[in-house]
């Protein structure tokens, strides 16, 4: 005979395994490794371990691109780690750095993360190789996809909305969103700004069997979105739960912001007083 405990087990298995199916399966696959050396993984102190905490992608020697949303208040002692794969184990490819200048964009809007763009200054240049390298962003007057285009991203996020996380990096395909269907009042309404580009993956209508959704989920802001090889966007936010229909994931357009790019990453003067010294 069946004891009451063993029904409620059962139950509560059936329930996990049923918001899984409903809501949690992110889909992708795990990404070859360092077959996207520009990935960064930015990770906070806990205890005496680091813990990955958000994304970021590499643009140059010595910036990585990421969210404001990722680190608000400052550093506060993350660290960037480049040329990983796998969080947990040893790798003879990994490049660990301390923060020394983040770059928050001033116009951010925590409200509706509009604007959600920021440059971190690692405290000296990577070492090159085939695990760490830049990779190429939109400018100013480039071609952003059109909806419906195939556009592929990665992280170490959630695998589901019960928040278990990956060990090795994950990467996934997925479709743009037309702009006028993410501001319909039903999708992200006056939250979504012509600063964003939406885009999941979702069983076309009309749906009548079962599909694995796939999107973005926490863990995996700051993270590049990529169109032909080339960075278009920063993973910035969606709804409260990843993989809804109506909720797609948002990402900051990054050509919006080459002028301010620019005048971060240019190497500042040296000051006549320095020059005589």
């Amino acid at each position: 005979m069946v004891s009451e405990k063993e029904v409620l087990v059962a139950a509560a298995v059936f329930l996990v395994a049923l918001i899984s199916q409903s809501e949690g399966i992110i889909g992708g696959s795990e990404a070859a490794p360092h077959s996207r050396p520009y990935m960064a993984s930015i990770q906070v102190p806990e205890g005496e371990t680091l813990k990955h905490e958000c994304g970021g992608f590499v643009v140059a020697d010595q910036w990585v691109m990421t969210a404001v949303h990722c680190l608000p208040t400052g550093p506060n002692g993350r660290k960037v780690v480049l040329g990983v794969h796998s969080l947990s184990e040893p790798e003879e490819t990994k490049q660990t750095f301390d923060i020394l200048e983040l770059h928050n964009h001033p116009d951010y809007n925590p409200l509706n993360y509009d604007n959600d763009i920021a440059l971190i200054k690692l405290d000296r240049p990577f070492e090159a190789s085939e695990a760490v390298k830049a990779v190429e962003f939109l400018r100013a007057g480039g071609t952003n996809p059109s909806p419906s285009a195939e556009v592929d991203t990665a992280g170490w996020g959630s695998l589901d909305n019960l928040g278990s996380r990956p060990d090795k990096l994950k990467e996934v395909v997925i479709e743009v969103v037309s702009s006028a269907r993410c501001r319909r009042s039903d999708y992200y309404g006056r939250k979504f700004t012509n600063n964003m580009i939406c885009a999941h993956k979702v069983c076309p209508e009309p749906c009548d069997q079962p599909y694995k959704k796939e999107d973005t989920c926490d863990g995996d802001s700051g993270g590049p979105l990529l169109f032909n090889g080339t960075a278009v966007g920063i993973t910035s936010n969606g709804g409260k739960k990843c993989g809804q229909i109506k909720k797609p994931g948002i990402y900051t357009i990054i050509s919006h912001y080459t002028q301010w790019i620019d005048n971060i990453m240019a190497p500042q003067p040296i000051a006549a007083s320095d020059q005589s010294s």
